[in-house]
């Protein structure tokens, strides 16, 4: 089955299979949003690492549904058809029974009369801390709306680094609001829109949950701009059943190549989402038509090795383009992705695009970092499912730097536009002498490696050297370069004395790494006044 259009990620494939609650205190459209929630719990229960405890997530209903009584939506809608629907996105993440409550209650504290202290006696330490971690801040005076708002964001990030389910709450919360936006006045939707494109799906796409960055800016996109949204999407259902055609030749072509190999593979079709297609029209100024990779085949076998056989494979049927194979399974991208890439010309001499990845890849793909919570840290007593969770410690230093810089900004106001800055960020590949590599904003200069290896290394930065040529520390890299940094004399001594120099602690230094655009001013800064050559590190 070739299938070209991505369901949303609470999606239920058997929604009558709904699990009979048994509470004779709910009312039967309360009886009938918990048996919608089961059932997705209920279609993921065989890929979630831990089973959900459903007394436990009844029992944050029913708090929910005591303390929103008589609360209604801007819809008209009772309240609790809110928290249910982020609890139900949430579900389809496949996150924990603790996510699952704290989605359940997270507009409690913020909405209802019920106190963070009751929530935490009612449900223990740790469902309390998300609820807390996702409420708005209230309660404090600020001098402008906007500082509000970026005070509340800066709440939201530390939470985040602190326990990413935080995020994950949140932005389960916005998809549910953007489902339902048409209740608002058209003001509000105009700035729910613009701030879910500028931080929210940005966000989704820092932790790799594609799932949900695609929805978030599809909706967005609708909002904003109806008419282009709706021509888009009237021209690629025009095309859809050529395209189905299409991918389908073409994928039994290449099914029968990876049998006889005995490659075991899954392929399928992938269409471009509209605000994708949109984006890609307005930045590189091209028509619809001149757009060809609207869908592209995606291939998932069995392990990496299988991976680039399906690439030799792919590469012997048909003619790769020049500069279009990406391998992002040696160099993941910064929010955990892996996948392959080629775009080849296909049958009927028209391009293609293909992605090969592994089962655990796809499904890193789509949830990012929520994958955490699909994977058994060992294996069941059956011996199945996959061994090792996500790397996610190590692969999220991001999300772990926000916690440092975010304390060094002052200004509420310069702490969004710096967040605004890094979430937009593409990234570089480069290597290190002994061929590490490392994962830097596009923009990025040797200082910004510098601070990559280490905050006393880009402290005493004085000189780089990029492919084995000398250059400023200006110099903007790009992938593939080989990075040497050196250090001043007297700093080398003051290291291997283990003494700290007095210009460590600049603030200004440690954001080099999510600013780079700094970099320039502040590297021609120190040549001015160290004075000193470079040496080769």
């Amino acid at each position: 089955m070739f299938a070209t259009s991505r369901p949303p990620v609470d999606r239920v494939a058997h929604p009558d299979a709904h699990t009979q609650v048994e509470r004779s205190e709910l009312t039967d459209t309360e009886r009938r949003l918990l048996s919608d929630l089961f059932a997705i719990v209920e279609e993921h229960a065989h890929e979630s690492a831990a089973s959900i405890d459903r007394d436990r997530v009844e029992e944050a209903f029913v708090y929910a549904c005591v303390h929103h009584a008589d609360q209604r939506r801007q819809s008209g809608e009772d309240f609790i058809v809110h928290p249910v629907g982020v609890a139900k996105i949430c579900a389809g993440m496949r996150l924990d029974t603790e996510t699952l409550c704290a989605a359940l209650l997270h507009d409690t504290v913020e909405d209802t009369s019920a106190s963070l202290e009751e929530v935490q006696e009612a449900f223990g330490d740790e469902i309390a801390g998300l609820v807390d971690g996702v409420t708005k801040l209230t309660g404090l005076t600020f001098q402008s709306r906007d500082e509000a708002q970026a005070e509340n964001y800066r709440k939201m990030m530390v939470a985040m680094a602190t326990d990413i389910r935080v995020i994950l709450i949140k932005l389960a919360d916005r998809l549910h609001n953007m489902r339902t936006i048409g209740a608002m006045t058209k003001q509000k939707q105009i700035e729910k829109a613009r701030e879910t494109l500028d931080i929210y799906a940005p966000i989704a796409h820092r932790l790799g949950i594609h799932a949900i960055k695609w929805e978030l800016e599809d909706l967005a996109f609708q909002t904003l701009h109806p008419r282009k949204y709706a021509e888009i999407k009237g021209l690629v259902a025009q095309q859809r059943a050529e395209r189905e055609r299409y991918v389908n030749q073409a994928a039994g072509y290449l099914s029968k190549e990876l049998d006889e190999l005995g490659i075991r593979a899954e392929i399928s079709g992938r269409a471009k989402h509209f605000y994708s297609i949109y984006a890609k029209m307005t930045k590189k100024g091209r028509e619809f038509n001149e757009i060809y990779d609207l869908t592209a085949m995606r291939v998932i076998v069995e392990s990496v090795k299988d991976c680039y056989g399906a690439v030799g494979v792919i590469h012997s049927l048909w003619k790769p383009l020049p500069g279009r194979f990406k391998d992002f399974v040696a160099m993941p991208k910064f929010n955990m992705y892996q996948s392959l890439h080629t775009t080849v010309i296909g049958p009927e001499g028209r391009p293609l695009e293909i992605q090969i990845r592994t089962r655990e890849m796809h499904d890193l793909a789509e949830f990012g970092i929520a994958a955490h919570w699909m994977y058994k840290e060992t294996n069941g007593r059956d011996g199945s499912g996959p061994t090792h969770p996500p790397d996610s410690d190590n692969k999220l230093k991001w999300l772990r730097s926000l916690l440092d810089w975010q304390q060094e900004e002052a200004d509420p106001r310069e702490f969004m536009e710096t967040l605004k800055v890094d979430l937009f960020e593409d990234e570089v590949f480069v290597f290190t002498p002994k061929g590490e590599v490392k994962s830097l904003a596009a923009g990025a200069t040797p200082l910004d490696f510098a601070y990559e290896i280490h905050t006393d290394v880009g402290h005493r930065c004085v000189g780089a050297k990029v492919n084995g040529k000398i250059v400023p520390l200006s110099y903007q890299l790009r992938s593939g370069d080989i990075v040497e940094v050196a250090a001043r004399a007297e700093d080398r001594r003051l290291l291997a004395a283990g003494r700290r120099h007095p210009r460590d602690g600049l603030p200004q230094g440690r954001r080099l790494l999510h600013r780079a655009g700094r970099g320039q001013d502040l590297g021609q800064g120190r040549r001015q006044q160290d004075h000193a050559a470079p040496q080769a590190g």
